[in-house]
């Protein structure tokens, strides 16, 4: 059986992941409490299912504190668990409650949204650290959809899944990042008329960027940090590491980065390659991975 667990903050996009997994054939369950899980998993799995998705969040009341142990119980069996847990930032969700006109599953007379929202956040906060952390402060439904169709097909007890994630500074920091790289120094090609429509997927940016040898020096600076660090983080059994590549916009120089780095990294772990600021339709396979993948020489230079 593969079972896929979805938690995170209320208004994150869960109902969006559960409806992407309940049109790929899972049996979807919405507001499990946690103490039921184990009772859920039993039935389905003598009714034949195997496919099974399920979402437990605050909604179940303090019931929630029982997941972690829910979680270890279910991983001891012989079946394939994948946990995601979904953030968003405060600001993004002050904004979808007020033009949702939902009620948040904390709020009283006593407690406002945003005091709802920091509770919530606490109550939620070790969940984060027990699987696969998206941050969907910045994307729209059809890139969630797509990252956590990714995120399915990856097999979590095959070992580490190594993510590179391009994005702009301007637009924040993304949350689920646990390292963060800033190449906002390097050129930019934003300010060459002529190549500002084009991304860094795109080969006049690849062929602007690879003629500056500090994007060469940079690039080869941070696949040799990952690759020394790697193994650690190995070690640490962790199922998913985040790397962060920030520019300025999101659109050039760290969608560049990440394409290569994510070339460089594919004989060493399970890599996935992703675009927070690109439509989802360019978080595919890269049309230049062949090209990045057979630079041979240290500086990458062709």
């Amino acid at each position: 059986m593969h079972i896929v667990i979805i938690s995170g903050l209320s208004g994150s996009g869960k109902s969006i992941a559960l409806n992407m997994l309940e049109d790929t054939a899972y049996y979807c369950v919405d507001n499990l409490p946690s103490q039921l899980l184990q009772q859920l998993v039993d039935q389905l799995a003598q009714q034949g299912y195997d496919k099974v998705a399920v979402a437990i969040d605050i909604r179940g009341g303090d019931s929630i504190a029982m997941l972690p142990q829910q979680l270890a119980t279910l991983r001891a069996k012989d079946l394939q668990l994948q946990f995601l847990f979904l953030d968003t930032k405060t600001e993004t969700l002050l904004k979808r409650y007020s033009e949702t006109r939902r009620r948040h599953p904390l709020a009283s007379e006593q407690r406002t949204v945003t005091e709802a929202i920091a509770e919530e956040r606490v109550r939620l906060e070790s969940l984060a650290e027990l699987g696969h952390h998206i941050d969907t402060s910045d994307l729209k439904p059809n890139a969630l959809r797509e990252w956590v169709r990714q995120f399915i097909s990856t097999d979590a007890q095959q070992g580490l899944t190594l993510i590179f994630e391009s994005f702009g500074f301007k637009h924040g920091v993304p949350l689920d990042a646990e390292l963060v790289f800033d190449v906002r120094c390097l050129p930019n090609p934003h300010y060459d008329l002529a190549l500002r429509p084009f991304t860094g997927r795109d080969a006049p940016i690849v062929a602007f960027l690879e003629a500056e040898p500090e994007v060469l020096r940079m690039r080869e600076d941070i696949a040799r940090f990952i690759a020394t660090w790697l193994p650690c983080y190995v070690r640490d059994n962790r199922n998913y590491l985040t790397v962060g590549i920030g520019c300025t916009g999101g659109q050039h120089r760290s969608v560049y980065f990440a394409e290569w780095l994510g070339s460089q990294f594919r004989n060493q772990a399970r890599v996935l390659v992703r675009h927070r600021e690109l439509p989802p339709a360019s978080s595919s396979a890269s049309p230049f991975a062949s090209s990045f993948a057979s630079s041979s020489t240290p500086s990458g230079k062709r």
